[in-house]
């Protein structure tokens, strides 16, 4: 095993920083390559989708044996040109799946935006709410603080003349 900084470490070097440096490539170069594009667009939507699962999933599969190693090998797999696995893992797994559910995705998603838009502004209201109510309460407090400090008579003798 290499140990989970280890594999996270390379996780980050070959999973995502040469990924996107070979993408940030493709996108400049001129003349520009559909195919090289349409590869690396197919990685990062299978990045994507993976990040999601793992994130839902992680309890289950996290504390298997070299999980990070696997991981590691995958990303890998995906972008290694002579694997071509981004390419082979969309068309055969993705795609498919995609088109034949493509209507209910897109129902779920649009549902799901709109409660994420409800959601944000109930947040929204609500803090605004507690905010002003505890500004209120702060500037009560110093008021109060205030009137019962008592105030002590300045001397005769300190008075100015």
């Amino acid at each position: 095993m290499l140990g989970d900084f280890l594999a996270r470490f390379l996780l980050m070097i070959f999973g995502y920083a040469y990924p996107a440096f070979q993408c940030y490539k493709a996108v400049v170069k001129s003349p520009i390559q559909v195919q090289e594009l349409r590869y690396w667009c197919q990685f990062w939507i299978i990045v994507a989708i993976l990040t999601i699962v793992e994130r839902i999933a992680d309890a289950f599969v996290g504390w298997f044996p070299m999980y990070g190693e696997l991981k590691l090998a995958l990303f890998i797999y995906l972008w290694y040109p002579k694997t071509m696995g981004s390419g082979y893992v969309f068309d055969t797994l993705l795609r498919p799946l995609v088109d034949k559910n493509d209507k209910d995705i897109e129902k779920m998603l649009k549902d799901l935006r709109v409660k994420a838009w409800d959601l944000a502004i109930f947040y929204w209201n609500n803090c605004t709410e507690l905010s002003q109510s505890a500004l209120l309460r702060v500037v009560n407090y110093i008021a109060s603080q205030r009137q019962s400090i008592p105030s002590t008579p300045i001397p005769p003798s300190k008075k100015h003349k």
